[in-house]
Order: C-alpha cells, then structure tokens, then sequence
C-alpha cells in the first residue's frame, strides 16, 4: 500500500475525497499524521484545522471535532483514513461575516441568560465556541 485514501465527511456531505500523501489532526492526546501504510486506528479529533497533503497542494478543513478511523482498504490496495465530523467546512468557504454575527448573537444570548437551565447555557456556549473558532481559523489562513 502506497497511497492514502482520504475522506472528510460530515452527516450532511462528504467535504472532500482523494489522494493525499498525508493527513495531519489534533486529538485529544496531541497532534498526529496519518502517512500510507498506517497501522489501523481509531480516535477522536478535537476542534480545529485537518491538513491534508496532496499532489497539488495542501487542503485546510475546519472541524467542530469528531472522529477518525484509518485502515487498510487491501481491495483497493491503499490506506484509507475517514474523518468524520458532526460539523466540518473548507477553510476557503468559512463566511467571516456570517461568523462574527454568530459570535455576536451568541455573546448576546449568553448574557441575557443569567440563570437558567445548564442545557440551554451549554447550547449557547457550543454555538459561540464554533463562531470562535472559525474567526480564528479564517483569520490564520487568509
């Protein structure tokens, strides 16, 4: 097996699929890259940047968190790596000013909640983390 077979994939899309030469994440136990030939694995992936290396240049994902799974596709002959994510999108169609309103909006809701249920706080504070996290994702890839 030479090559790696990735896929980025949401509930809703697959993001992207191909060859790459490497695919690099963060877990929960630090950074990590998948090369061909990988030994199987599975694992989580915290929120933030998916790299993955290709032929024609490099590929920048933001993910929410979620999981991956690497293994041997011996049919195919390669090594194929599937990210799966509860919320994923290209860098390059992050919308910033759709981002900062998030932001705002959930900044907004936060404060007016006071004390309330800790389910509604933690779907704010969710919403908020992922308005933050792609401000700063964009702003580090522009």
């Amino acid at each position: 097996m030479t090559t790696l077979k990735v896929e980025i994939v949401t509930p809703e899309v697959a993001l992207w699929t191909g060859e790459a030469s490497a695919l690099m994440a963060r877990s929960s136990e630090g950074e990590f890259t998948i090369l061909p030939q990988h030994a199987p694995t599975v694992g989580d992936i915290v929120p933030g940047v998916v790299r993955v290396a290709t032929s024609s240049g490099e590929l920048a994902f933001c993910v929410h968190g979620g999981y991956f799974q690497v293994g041997p596709d011996e049919e195919a002959g390669v090594t194929r790596t599937t990210v799966l994510a509860g919320v994923a999108e290209k860098i390059n169609d992050i919308d910033v000013v759709r981002a900062q309103a998030a932001k705002e909006l959930a900044e907004a809701q936060l404060a007016l909640l006071g004390e309330v249920d800790e389910a509604v706080r933690a779907v704010e504070e969710a919403s908020l983390g992922r308005a933050e996290l792609r401000l700063r994702v964009a702003a580090a890839f522009k």
